[in-house]
């Protein structure tokens, strides 16, 4: 973790982004057992990316599948492009 001088300021503004419901519960799960928060924690996961880089330890990959369970989440990332808003959604 950055100590208080090493942390950079930034300008954060708030979003209304639309996002699948079990993922969604994953990532607030994760965001809470890392006593962060959800914007924080995908700050990490996009600015990793972005870099090609893993965002998450064995550890957490670890604690995520079992998110995955308790959600019942079995996307994955193959299923990125094939989603859509189920009808009336």
């Amino acid at each position: 973790m950055a100590t208080q001088d090493d942390r950079i300021p930034v300008e954060r503004i708030q979003t209304g982004v639309r996002m699948e419901k079990k993922l969604l519960k994953v990532l607030k799960a994760l965001a809470e057992h890392k006593d962060m928060t959800l914007g924080e924690l995908l700050e990490g996961i996009v600015l990793h990316a972005l870099e090609g880089k893993q965002p998450f330890s064995r550890q957490t990959l670890a604690l995520i599948a079992q998110l995955r369970d308790i959600y019942q989440l079995d996307l994955d990332a193959k299923s990125s492009h094939r989603l859509r808003d189920r009808r009336g959604a």
